[in-house]
């Protein structure tokens, strides 16, 4: 089972594929497997943010109701 990634390591993975993919320098078939592993990095970064943002206003609505 493989360990999963931070958000930041997924980040830093997708950039590198984002570069690698605007370099030009990737034959077809390279380049359609860079692009599957990067927008499955892009939907794991974007489920992480999500989760992040709902901590966040949980933590903000608690902080609100303090204040009443």
């Amino acid at each position: 089972m493989t360990k999963k990634k931070s958000f930041e390591e997924s980040l830093k993975e997708l950039e590198t594929i984002v570069a690698k993919l605007e370099s030009g320098e990737l034959i077809l078939e390279q380049s359609l497997e860079q692009f599957e592993i990067g927008t499955k990095l892009y939907k794991e970064c974007k489920s992480q943010l999500s989760i992040a943002e709902k901590k966040i206003a949980l933590l903000n609505d608690s902080l609100k109701e303090e204040d009443l």
